[in-house]
């Protein structure tokens, strides 16, 4: 994915063979309030891509604009189909799941695995048997007398089980324990995706995804402020731990942000994205400790982070 700059590129009626997902100026207003700002996508077949932003930045517009649940403007190419023609027939191919909340709590889980296989031809109710039978889960049971945990095991059988070109999800662990998030993304990761799907997860808890992810954007107020590959991300940016005699040579390279520890500062610099080759991190090293920036690191400086 090359970094979106609105470079006016035109969009074909169902986009490029290679893209699972293809947006120019994707735009939409509430009122006066803009939510999408002319915003361009390109996430390609096979992507596990992060949509990463803070509160009210858009992030759950985009995905609902995904799967033909808010009419925005502009042009739009998902798994093949434009979702607000066609969203029938995205759906087939396609999975979304807002938040880990959504299903009916009146419901038993039998039933809801009744419901899911009257609704989506490519749902595998055995193979959601399968998973949910290796846990705590009684199917005779309420979803509204499962905890939250279970809700989102449940919710995660019902993924798996499904053969889709595209998921999506929004949020999908919000409101859990460390344990329960990183069961659901463990088993996506394992038993769901094989190269062949494409999954956009939007989250905040940006540290317990990146090591998923193969592609990265950034969105903030209705515009893409950011977007790149994961290995490009780790060729660009640089981290130095820097002690006091060091800040001044560090301030002369023009770091993009700096942040106080104990003992020093940890700067963090952009360098050339050449793909043909890794940066020249020697005039770095004679600073202090190299590493490589976390996404987290990255987002605070690119969204407003600025120098202590």
């Amino acid at each position: 994915m090359e970094e979106l700059t609105g470079d006016g590129l035109t969009l074909g009626d169902r986009g490029s063979p290679e893209s699972a997902i293809r947006a120019r100026q994707l735009r939409k207003s509430y009122g006066k309030f803009v939510a999408l700002d002319g915003i361009d996508l390109d996430i390609p077949k096979g992507a596990i891509c992060g949509l990463i932003g803070p509160n009210g930045a858009g992030k759950t517009t985009v995905l609902k604009s995904l799967v033909g649940l808010c009419d925005a403007g502009g042009d739009l190419a998902v798994i093949g189909h434009d979702p607000r023609l066609a969203r029938e027939a995205l759906m087939q191919d396609a999975c979304f799941i807002a938040d880990v909340g959504v299903l009916p709590k009146s419901l038993r889980v039998i039933d809801v695995l009744d419901y899911v296989d009257d609704v989506h031809p490519k749902f595998d109710r055995e193979k959601a048997l399968r998973f949910l039978s290796t846990t705590d889960i009684d199917l005779r049971k309420r979803v509204k007398a499962l905890s939250k945990g279970m809700v989102t095991q449940l919710h995660l059988a019902l993924v798996m089980a499904i053969d889709v070109e595209l998921l999506i999800l929004d949020e999908p662990t919000l409101g859990l324990d460390i344990i329960y998030r990183q069961e659901f993304y463990d088993r996506l990761l394992t038993q769901f995706y094989d190269g062949r799907q494409t999954i956009v997860i939007s989250t905040h808890q940006v540290e317990e995804i990146e090591s998923l992810l193969s592609h990265l954007i950034f969105i903030s107020h209705g515009k893409i402020v950011f977007s790149t590959e994961m290995e490009a991300l780790q060729r660009r940016f640089v981290e130095v731990a820097v002690t006091p005699e060091n800040f001044s040579l560090a301030d002369e390279l023009k770091p993009i942000h700096t942040r106080s520890t104990l003992g020093g500062k940890d700067y963090l610099f952009e360098t050339d994205d050449d793909e043909q080759a890794t940066p020249d991190r020697r005039q770095f090293e004679r600073l202090g400790r190299v590493s490589t920036p976390s996404v987290a690191d990255v987002f605070l400086a690119k969204l407003g982070g600025v120098h202590e």
